[in-house]
């Protein structure tokens, strides 16, 4: 806004006292101080409003005065509430500078002046940035991107004064702004689980989440098709397929409302929306349209990927020769693996998505969330998840991981890869805020394999694995290659009748003792397994002495009647406890 328009507006009772030939400075903000010297804290076109608090006798003027033009303000208002009358060293110092002054009259609060020029500032602001943004989407949707999604977010901080960032819907930070700090990685998964769960509800958007009682972030689903929610969206919709649904040049199909939830990025806002005007919310909603024809391309960048991957699978399912499948990764290996060429080894991981009720698993879903899981949580940008291929058949997605080689040093077996729970560890709590009440993601990892040869049962693994964790309790489960060797690959499949009444016979003796004479039996036993039997070491981990050990181990034996001497009797009592 212009000088100009502050002297028309008679709500602000201000008084022109010098600088009638500079009314046309444009005001791009305003700042109250009355420091002997505020340039430090300005950055030029400042409306300064101040009480002259500094200014002690005529001599301070001028050096205040001269700091001010020095910064680049756009004028000065003094408050006429303690001095009364502006005094006229202060004029006088104005006009030698050509520095326009005002005098605010002691019935107008500062405060008043304040609301009204950010009002009408922050209003041109996003009318300009509305135009800028406007320009950048008609760039972006008839050629290449124009810088991608961060070039958005520097405008939102440079016109409007918002910090802003994309998220994945796992909560991994895309893009944000140049300038100011990182978003802290437990804030991206606190702000994903939080939207996930207000949109599984249904709640109108954009959804606000304050952390830690002091920060509130407005949260604006940035669809997979290009569109963005209004304002006031209610439950998940049925859209067409983004990214985790057919590649993007197939024609649209309509998805459960589920899975979009699972697949929507999102742009968090440092700021409450709750109060914007219709206005700004329309033009966060654009900005939102824009960085969806963003990821759009990117998701449509991945038909190639997914395209290998699919052939490899289907090659692998059907019994193809060695050498085929050999010949058909060789071309993969380079597009999935950039500049390392072949890959020697490969890992397979099997993903499904069920909801409670429907006929057929989310096979959409689990491939969205497959690409996504992949990803290393601790890289940012989109370019990262562009390099991980997923197939989609049927109900289940799986990924072929390639792996560059990393020989042991003294064996050279390759110790590198994929681990089940490590692939969850970050994301866990986002996921099953996406999933609660009615849905379930289970993730089945194959062992490393060298050849192609070794794919087919690499896949056979991670399908086995992944029944491993669907026998499992919880929302969101994963089960490793190790784990097919051990006694946890059987336990999940023990019928629950049999489990109960194994269990119940061993250690409801134990549990009952316990009750009545807080002897802690239980926990007792648990040592005692854990040190493999060895009375020294346990009595050390309970801090007892032996002797008080011995008689627990011995009230133990005389309630079950077995004897923890025996292998047979520890064994019994080592998968009692895992199957309680």
């Amino acid at each position: 806004m212009r000088l100009r328009a502050l002297l028309e507006t008679d709500a602000l009772g201000l008084a022109l006292l010098c600088g009638e030939d500079e009314l046309d400075r444009t005001v791009h903000g305003v700042m109250t101080t009355d420091l002997r010297d505020p340039s430090r804290y300005l950055s030029g076109g400042e409306l300064v409003l101040s009480g002259l608090a500094w200014r002690r006798d005529a001599a301070d003027s001028e050096p205040f005065v001269r700091r001010l033009v020095e910064a680049g303000v756009a004028a000065l208002a003094a408050g006429e509430a303690e001095l009364g009358a502006v005094p006229d060293d202060l004029v006088a110092a104005c006009a030698r500078h050509r520095l326009p002054l005002f005098a605010v009259h002691e019935s107008v609060a500062f405060a008043t002046v304040t609301e009204h020029v950010v009002r009408q500032v922050s209003g041109e602001r996003a009318g300009d940035l509305a135009a800028v943004v406007d320009r950048h989407r008609r760039l972006m949707t008839s050629g290449p991107a124009g810088g991608g999604p961060d070039v958005v977010l520097d405008l939102l901080g440079t016109d409007l004064d918002l910090r802003a960032w994309v998220l994945s819907p796992t909560g991994r930070l895309i893009a944000g702004p140049k300038a100011g700090p990182r978003l802290p990685g437990d804030v991206c998964v606190r702000i994903a689980a939080e939207h996930l769960a207000a949109a599984r509800d249904g709640r109108p958007g954009p959804h606000r989440v304050v952390l830690d009682d002091r920060t509130t972030y407005s949260l604006f689903p940035v669809h997979g098709d290009g569109s963005a929610a209004p304002a006031a969206a209610a439950a998940p919709r049925t859209s067409p397929a983004g990214p985790g649904g057919h590649d993007a040049q197939a024609s649209p199909e309509p998805r459960d409302g589920r899975e979009t939830v699972l697949s929507d990025w999102l742009l968090v806002v440092e700021a409450d929306a709750g109060d914007w005007a219709g206005e700004r919310l329309d033009l966060l909603h654009g900005v939102t349209q824009l960085i969806a024809v963003e990821r759009d391309r990117r998701n449509a960048a991945r038909t190639v990927r997914r395209r290998l991957a699919q052939e490899v699978l289907e090659l692998v399912q059907a019994g193809a020769a060695p050498a085929e499948v050999a010949a058909r990764l060789r071309v993969a290996a380079p597009v999935l693996l950039p500049g390392l060429g072949a890959a020697p080894h490969w890992q397979v991981v099997v993903a499904r998505v069920e909801w409670d009720g429907a006929g057929t698993g989310g096979g959409a879903a689990a491939r969205a969330l497959l690409e996504e899981i992949l990803v290393d949580p601790a890289l940012t940008g989109p370019e990262h998840a562009d390099r991980i291929a997923v197939a989609h058949t049927g109900d289940e997605a799986v990924a072929l991981v390639p792996l560059p080689a990393v020989a042991d040093e003294h064996d050279g077996a390759d110790r590198r890869g994929i681990l089940a729970d490590a692939l969850l560890e970050s994301m866990r709590e986002p996921l099953t805020a996406g999933l609660d009440g009615d849905g379930r993601l289970t993730l089945g990892v194959s062992a490393a394999v060298h050849s192609a040869e070794g794919l087919r049962g690499a896949l056979e693994e991670a399908r086995h694995a992944r029944r491993v964790a669907a026998a499992r309790p919880g929302r969101v489960c994963a089960a490793g290659h190790h784990e097919l060797a051990s006694h946890v690959l059987l336990l999940p499949f023990v019928p629950d009748d049999v489990r109960r009444a194994f269990t119940a016979r061993l250690l409801d003796p134990l549990r009952d003792y316990d009750r009545r004479h807080r002897a802690e039996l239980i926990p007792t036993l648990e040592a005692f397994l854990e040190c493999d039997g060895s009375w020294t070491r346990c009595a050390a981990r309970l801090h007892l002495h032996v002797n008080t050990l011995r008689y627990r181990v011995g009230r133990i034996e005389q309630l079950t009647g077995r004897d923890l001497s025996r292998l047979e009797d520890k064994l019994d009592f080592f998968l009692a406890l895992r199957m309680s």
